[in-house]
């Protein structure tokens, strides 16, 4: 998009776009998402960037309307597999609070001048702060919806000093914390308005917001058929379930609650402009907040745009009944990566398994959530294909974190013992979140690129009892 034609979303307040880049205005120093309610500037003051970070870093101040920080991630990161691509992914899973930009550069084999360079230059922040906007967002979904005392708000986002929070807040929200804790905390992709905040015991209540709509419907389904007993748990009649599990985050464990019943445009058909998935995260360190978030919206795939991958995919004559009949279909990910991959090896039956063997007890039990998925570490003794795979992710040999480079670890995994082509397309579309991933026994075209993960969606949704080769010959 050139800046005329993003003017003329902003103008027609266009929220297919929100998140794939912000607008500024120079009179007024704040900016905004493209649908921002408020009046239409003129276009000779309005700047626009490519991240809510790069807004800031510029000097200008989150529109209180329309909440620019909570806006759905760029679909652009997850299609993108080069550095860019990888160090916003990993700076999304708090990779920069807690290893720093050093931890990161060495992640990507890169020196941390070459990574601040590529991200500057493609991004107008370099990673401190993109990191810095992602903690000011955490701060600022504590304070609205938690009683949490504002100094551990402060420490729990990943600032360092009271002072630094203060200063962010003020430059990124011109406001002091006080003065946001006693904002509604209602706006998109928040919480919703309450008098009284949330203990935190009780959880932290926010919206996870996404563009366009989502079919919650058939994503649930697909949780529900892949539910592993004692981590994950659906409950509640069709249309309006409820799915929970348990997360090993790097500070603690968690438990998260994700409703199918969202709003606006969610578990719809129709080609609403977007909406959001009401959740609750129980957390046993406020610190996992943002790493939490982030699992879940690689899990629900909710930075997608369903708008380009529709019209892409739509255009095909194999594939236009099916994506027609289920707009905003979405390709779920994974929130436990090396769960993942250890599963998709070891199959329901040995997972239940490894499970009740190796994992972590929950000191609560919540419903039928009793434990922790086990981490590699500890089924490295396990014999065939699930020890030589944990062996391989607990040295290193193997990575499949969000910023793992997909090709090498598509290549990696499929030099293990037992693993298969189909094996690898699993891990690789939903593990690694690559959406152009071509699965066994199909030949998609190039005209389905870069959405070759959605497309077997649509065909596995279409008609999920047939192979793709016989769909295809039997039309």
């Amino acid at each position: 998009m050139d800046e005329e034609t993003r003017y003329e979303a902003v103008r027609s307040r266009d929220a297919r776009f929100d998140g794939a880049f912000f607008f500024a205005v120079a009179t007024t120093g704040i900016y905004c998402r493209p649908s921002c309610p408020a009046v239409t500037p003129k276009r000779a003051n309005v700047r626009f960037y490519p991240t809510a970070a790069a807004a800031q870093h510029s000097g200008f101040r989150a529109c209180r309307r329309c909440r620019p920080d909570a806006a759905p991630g760029s679909a652009e990161w997850d299609q993108r597999a080069d550095v860019v691509g990888r160090a916003m992914r990993m700076i999304g899973d708090g990779v920069v609070d807690r290893e720093g930009v050093s931890g990161l550069a060495g992640r990507l084999g890169y020196s941390a001048r070459q990574v601040q360079r590529q991200l500057t230059a493609e991004l107008g922040a370099g990673p401190v702060a993109l990191a810095r906007a992602q903690r000011a967002h955490t701060a600022r979904l504590l304070l609205q919806t938690t009683a949490l005392p504002v100094t551990d708000i402060a420490f729990a986002a990943g600032f360092a000093s009271v002072r630094q929070f203060n200063d962010t807040m003020r430059a990124v929200y011109d406001s002091t914390p006080t003065a946001l804790r006693g904002a509604s905390g209602s706006g998109p992709g928040e919480g919703p308005a309450r008098r009284g905040r949330e203990r935190p015991a009780a959880g932290v209540p926010l919206r996870l917001a996404h563009r366009g709509p989502h079919r919650t419907g058939a994503l649930f389904d697909q949780l529900a058929a892949e539910a592993l007993p004692g981590i994950e748990q659906l409950t509640g009649p069709a249309g309006a379930r409820v799915y929970r599990r348990t997360l090993r985050l790097p500070h603690g464990t968690g438990i998260v609650a994700v409703g199918e019943r969202g709003g606006h445009g969610s578990g719809t058909s129709a080609a609403r402009p977007g909406g959001w998935l009401e959740a609750k995260l129980h957390l046993a360190d406020l610190r996992d907040l943002t790493t939490a978030v982030q699992r879940l919206r690689r899990l629900f795939d909710l930075d997608a745009d369903p708008f380009a991958v529709d019209e892409r995919l739509g255009a095909d004559p194999e594939l236009a009944p099916l994506v027609a009949a289920r707009p905003g279909l979405r390709a779920p990910g994974a929130a436990e990566a090396e769960e993942f991959a250890v599963r998709v090896l070891a199959g329901p039956e040995e997972s239940r398994r490894l499970l009740l063997r190796h994992g972590t007890p929950l000191e609560r039990p919540c419903g039928t959530l009793t434990h922790v998925f086990p981490a590699p570490a500890a089924l490295r003794a396990e014999a065939g294909p699930v020890g030589a795979l944990a062996a391989a992710l607990t040295e290193g040999r193997l990575s499949l974190g969000p910023g793992a480079d997909r090709e090498e670890a598509h290549r990696a995994f499929l030099a293990l013992p037992g693993a298969d082509a189909a094996a690898a397309a699993r891990i690789r579309a939903r593990a690694l979140g690559d959406p152009d991933t071509a699965h066994p026994g199909e030949d998609p075209p190039d005209s389905w690129r870069p959405w070759r993960t959605y497309a077997h969606q649509h065909l596995r949704q279409g008609a999920p009892q047939l192979p793709y080769a016989e769909r295809k010959s039997s039309r």
